[in-house]
């Protein structure tokens, strides 16, 4: 596989994307990016009479967090717009959405669905659902920017995320073995 096409431009990498279904939007990653996964489990001490040392028993898991830097370089013309439509979406992320029903006048924050590969979760399996916690970005003036609109021509978003599961759903470690994030 190449990383550039004939023309020089990046080679999108088709399975490694954020999708956004509420906000009609899917970011498909052209460089490959910096990920990191973690989720902890909490195990107590238990004492117990008689015993020389306590003994541990599970209590509960932590949240699954994702960290993902996506990498924008701007290729061709139009890639500047691009840029500023995934910034606009990850930032939309952060934010509740309007409810015109249901008589609460706000609704969550949209859901991202997460696949890179089977990085995160198997090919075959759904792709990874996630509330985007918090997203930053550094706009580097140490590279060429567009002048119309300042975007430089390379910068990077990084993005913590928390898994979400449906209720019903909730994975075990059987399924994580399986597939990556349960049914």
């Amino acid at each position: 596989m190449y990383a550039t096409l004939p023309d020089g431009t990046l080679t999108p990498l088709y399975d490694c994307w954020i999708n956004i279904p509420e906000l009609n939007i899917k970011i498909t990653m052209n460089i490959l990016p910096d990920i990191s996964d973690s989720k902890s489990a909490s195990y107590p001490d238990e004492n117990a009479i008689g015993r020389s040392m306590p003994f541990k028993s599970f209590q509960n898991s932590e949240n699954r967090a994702i960290s993902w830097t996506v990498h924008f370089v701007v290729c061709k013309a139009g890639d500047q717009k691009t840029i500023i439509e995934s910034l606009r979406a990850f930032e939309a992320c952060t934010y509740p959405m309007t409810q015109t029903t249901g008589g609460a006048p706000y609704a969550p924050p949209p859901i991202c669905q997460l696949r890179c590969g089977s990085l995160l979760s198997d090919l075959k399996s759904s792709p990874l659902c996630a509330v985007l916690k918090s997203y930053s970005v550094k706009f580097d003036t140490s590279v060429p920017w567009d002048e119309i609109g300042y975007i430089p021509y390379k910068l990077d978003v990084d993005l913590q995320f928390e898994v979400v599961y449906n209720q019903s759903d909730l994975p075990g470690a059987e399924q994580i073995m399986v597939d990556g994030i349960g049914s």
